[in-house]
């Protein structure tokens, strides 16, 4: 009688198992996106910075405008110290490149205006910058900047599409671009006194 029970109680252990003493499913693969994040601590600034590198959005130009050329994104999310659960803001950059020349945006041309599903968000005016060394000259290529709200950010990388408007052109952002930005901001750690006090 013993021996049954023995076996019983054995047989009830291992059917009934705790969800934790299972064995685990593997960890999530990164997205394959094809962007290049990077994490660096910016001494100069007293932050943290995670960036996405250059990445392609199209080389068909904007709508129906300058066919040949190469429009491309890069953000950065600039955390305050050494810490990656607060964004302070985030820097969007969009380059555009030519192979023969590109049409510089004047200034009056250069307002941002972010489309997320069907919510336009107006910006402001994108400034020029440069990575060169001063003095230099480029014609085939054209780099604007504006600095964004987190939040603002975060609508990009949640929504299921994104249009960047800037002055009259626009261009529309492919499925891996969005997969990007969505992987960059999983990587901003949600603090649990975060999560409590949003509920």
């Amino acid at each position: 009688m013993k021996r049954v029970l023995l076996v019983l109680s054995c047989a009830a252990v291992l059917g009934f198992q705790p969800a934790g003493a299972k064995p685990q499913s593997p960890a999530p693969q990164p997205a394959k996106h094809g962007g290049k994040i990077e994490t660096r601590y910016d001494g100069f600034n007293y932050e943290t910075v995670m960036r996405l590198r250059k990445m392609k959005i199209n080389c068909d130009g904007f709508k129906d405008k300058f066919k040949d050329a190469c429009v491309s994104i890069e953000v950065l999310l600039h955390c305050p110290g050494t810490q990656v659960s607060y964004v302070r803001h985030v820097t969007l950059q969009v380059v555009f490149e030519n192979k023969d020349w590109v049409h510089f945006h004047a200034p009056d041309q250069r307002e941002l205006s972010i489309v997320t599903d069907t919510e336009t968000l107006r910006i402001g005016r994108m400034s020029p910058f440069s990575k060169d060394q001063a003095g230099t000259w480029d014609t085939k290529v054209e780099m604007l900047e504006a600095k964004i709200p987190y939040d603002v950010f975060k609508k990009m990388a949640l929504a299921q599409s994104v249009e960047i408007q800037v002055g009259r052109d626009a261009v529309e952002l492919r499925d891996k671009n969005i997969a990007a930005l969505k992987d960059l901001n999983s990587r901003v750690i949600v603090s649990s006194s975060t999560t409590t006090s949003s509920n």
